[in-house]
């Protein structure tokens, strides 16, 4: 299946067609990120078909020359936010990749979804367009993928993530928790939970290629 046919039932709603009008006057009236032809990027970069992993973050960095689509990365131009460096911190300490590209175009291409719940925010607002109405795509996109995949893992840092898993079916897939990487969290779980390793385990585990981190 193609995103354009697993989407397709939502985005011919009255709730996407109202969102997307409140999406296009947000770009046109105020400074908005990422750039506009970014939104879905994350989308672009895996297809349906190819998703094994799904990261979940909460809304694009605010700042800057930062946000690309993806949640976690940012533009090489800019330095690394601190979740980020400590996303590189436990990447390091648990199988010992030392990587130098902020962006995660990569880990994307390989089949790791890198969504955020919120697609856009304002410049400097961080949240800012938490009740614009994307979670329940986003939601949407969520389901869809527990529903119609098997042995998927589901990556939930952090309090708002885990709240995702209610949309998961944990029968049928992996669901990997921990402390948020930010720096106000990281400390209570982040830190030493191998994420990755186990990522590459269960995987392996269902006959499926590791990720190259």
């Amino acid at each position: 299946m193609t995103w354009t046919e697993v989407l397709a039932p939502i985005k011919k709603t009255e709730y996407f067609k109202t969102l997307w009008e409140k999406v296009k006057n947000e770009y046109e009236t105020t400074k908005v990120f990422p750039p506009k032809n970014q939104i879905f990027r994350a989308l672009e970069l895996t297809p349906f078909d190819d998703v094994e992993v799904v990261i979940i973050g909460q809304d694009p960095y605010h700042n800057d020359h930062q946000a690309n689509g993806l949640c976690f990365s940012v533009s090489e131009q800019v330095a690394a936010p601190p979740s980020l460096k400590n996303i590189f911190i436990e990447l390091k300490d648990d199988v010992g990749v030392v990587r130098t590209s902020k962006e995660l175009d990569d880990w994307a291409r390989q089949g790791v979804l890198l969504l955020n719940a919120t697609l856009t925010v304002r410049a400097h607002s961080p949240n800012s367009h938490k009740d614009l109405g994307w979670e329940k795509f986003t939601d949407f996109i969520i389901k869809e993928i527990s529903d119609k995949k098997e042995n998927v893992v589901f990556v939930l840092w952090g309090a708002f993530a885990q709240k995702k898993a209610e949309l998961i079916d944990p029968a049928k897939h992996f669901i990997l928790k921990s402390a948020h990487p930010s720096p106000f969290s990281v400390h209570r779980g982040f830190f030493g939970s191998k994420p990755f390793s186990k990522i590459n385990e269960y995987l392996i585990s269902k006959g499926k290629k590791p990720i190259s981190w």
